[in-house]
């Protein structure tokens, strides 16, 4: 199966230059909408859904494969092999920060900068290493998720989203999250809140954007931090906006961001 048909790729824009989309997790492509029209006309732009998110082919789906992020990143590394494409601009939210940090150590050819809205390489608390929860925090918040994906989902979203003074947000991760596949969105959140990238960071090479919104229960400001000191070629930006989505809540602010760097 291509990954175009496998990931639901889709290509717009005018640019001889691409620049790469990769949701977070609970997420699709749609979640990119309020950001895409500002770089249409610079940029040749691809979308595309993780495996078991949005449109995506489900049966492509392995639990061997995606037991880890490398295999979302060998899905990344597929989409610019089948559309030639080198030297772009990736734009990875949560989760898929780190999917494309390990596509680009495997591959840096393939790009250019990278754009990475809440990064996080490790959720648990470590020492000196502040991840923003405990083992027992994450432990809690996987039980939960096996148990009732859709009331964690009703539940977690809008804290996720944060921004409780416009709910019609929370409202839209939370129906992003009640359309993933369940069975693979538990696997995909046992595999992304219990990983530790921290050892592949200083592999990177690949100038790098990190975009922290000032209030972010799932990366707090030390993780920003962290990330700014450990990745040799980062600049670490602090948004006005809160929550975890700035490209919903804050689209315009975060358009902004990414034109300084780009």
């Amino acid at each position: 199966m291509s990954a175009t048909k496998r990931n639901n790729v889709k290509v717009l824009g005018n640019g001889d230059k691409a620049m790469v989309f990769a949701h977070g997790y609970g997420c699709d492509q749609n979640m990119w909408r309020l950001i895409t029209p500002a770089f249409r006309d610079e940029y040749k732009l691809v979308l595309f859904d993780h495996v078991g998110a949005g449109q995506s082919d489900a049966s492509a789906y392995s639990r061997v494969k995606y037991s880890s992020l490398k295999g979302y990143a060998a899905d990344v590394l597929d989409i610019c092999r089948e559309l030639e494409l080198t030297n772009t601009v990736f734009v990875g939210h949560s989760v898929s920060a780190m999917i494309g940090i390990l596509a680009a150590i495997e591959e840096p050819a393939r790009f250019d900068k990278l754009v990475l809205i809440g990064p996080s390489p490790c959720y648990i608390n470590d020492g000196d290493y502040v991840g923003g929860f405990t083992r027992k925090d994450i432990e809690g918040l996987l039980d939960s998720l096996d148990g009732n994906y859709l009331g964690w989902s009703s539940t977690m979203a809008p804290v996720i989203m944060g921004n409780p003074e416009r709910p019609e947000l929370g409202e839209e991760l939370t129906n992003s999250f009640c359309r993933t596949n369940p069975e693979i969105a538990r696997h995909f959140a046992h595999v992304t809140f219990l990983s530790d990238n921290r050892a592949d960071l200083p592999k990177l090479r690949t100038r790098s954007l990190l975009l922290q919104c000032s209030e972010d229960v799932i990366a707090p400001p030390s993780v920003g931090e962290y990330l700014h000191r450990t990745l040799p070629e980062s600049r670490l930006m602090v948004l006005d906006a809160t929550g975890h989505c700035p490209h919903l809540s804050a689209p315009e602010e975060t358009i902004a961001a990414m034109r300084t760097f780009v």
